[in-house]
């Protein structure tokens, strides 16, 4: 006859394998998503090892037009291969060696987005200090507008943009692009959001010992925000280096054009190279994202309340 010790040790091994169970299917489903989810990043490497006749081969169909540049219907069979035939540096050789003006768009991608996410910072910075200090009605009023605009899709505020653009005399120069990209809001709502969660008794206790708002800003805010911004700033990166419409309404010189715009535009004449461009232009976003996961992940839990 079982002893009531030993049918608590048996439950117990059932509720342990039942727990084994359940882990061992959440990342059986886990390992699949993220396997659903990393095969475009693995097919574009690998197939940036392949010759231009196989990439023809295998893909010109999808890239195919008609003579007045319009796009046909595919009735032919796309081959889709994650191994080449032939492993070839060909590609790169072209991108990086024999056409520079993919790194030139290469460099403008770089030049429009530093600026935007460095000064967006330093403008969010400010504006956030100021909106956590001494609430009142109006910054209550003036920080709704920000929540409004930041929730208004870009293109609803293009044409604006444009035509302000052009009342300054800034279309198809860099400032088209830095200038909205600099004062968005979208950073100075979330920058807010950390500020505010400072307890005001250390700020308070700051201002006792003699330090003025600019210390206090610029030596206990901003460091205790340091997460906050990490993540901010990658998110800043990640949106503007793919940005498309800014640069197609704002930038009539096609060599100012950066490269996600070559990437959205890629013809019949250049579908070799495609793959290659793509890995180069997602190097960098991926080594920051790498770089900065830590910050990112504190930076929104952070913000959601929860601070590990």
């Amino acid at each position: 006859m079982r002893t009531y010790e030993d049918v608590e040790k048996l439950n117990k091994k059932r509720r342990r394998m039942g727990q084994m169970c359940t882990i061992g299917s959440l990342t059986g489903i886990l390992a699949v998503t993220s396997a659903v989810f990393l095969l475009p990043v693995i097919f574009t490497f690998t197939n940036s090892f392949m010759s231009a006749s196989e990439i023809g081969a295998n893909y010109g169909a999808v890239f195919a037009t008609t003579k007045t540049g319009g796009r046909v219907f595919i009735s032919e069979t796309v081959n889709l291969k994650f191994i080449p035939d032939l492993v070839t540096f060909q590609q790169y050789v072209t991108v990086l060696f024999r056409s520079p003006a993919y790194l030139f768009k290469f460099w403008n991608s770089v030049l429009y987005v530093a600026p935007i996410v460095i000064f967006q910072l330093f403008v969010a910075a400010l504006a956030a200090y100021g909106f956590s200090r001494e609430r009142s009605l109006a910054k209550e009023i003036i920080f709704f507008g920000y929540i409004i605009l930041m929730l208004m899709p870009y293109q609803v505020t293009l044409v604006p943009n444009f035509l302000v653009s052009r009342f300054l005399h800034i279309v198809n120069t860099h400032w088209a692009i830095w200038l909205p990209g600099i004062f968005s809001p979208f950073a100075v709502f979330l920058l807010t959001k950390f500020m505010r969660r400072i307890p005001s008794g250390v700020l308070e206790a700051a201002r006792i010992d003699g330090a003025g708002e600019w210390q206090i800003f610029s030596q206990i805010a901003l460091p205790l925000c340091k997460g906050g911004l990490a993540s901010i700033a990658i998110l800043i990166f990640i949106d503007y280096w793919n940005m498309v419409e800014q640069p197609l309404v704002l930038l009539e010189n096609e060599d100012m054009h950066p490269l996600s715009v070559f990437l959205s535009k890629i013809n019949a004449g250049e579908i070799s190279l495609a793959f290659a461009v793509a890995v180069i232009y997602m190097v960098l976003p991926l080594l920051i994202f790498l770089y900065g996961e830590e910050y990112l992940v504190e930076g929104i839990t952070y913000q959601g309340g929860i601070k590990g």
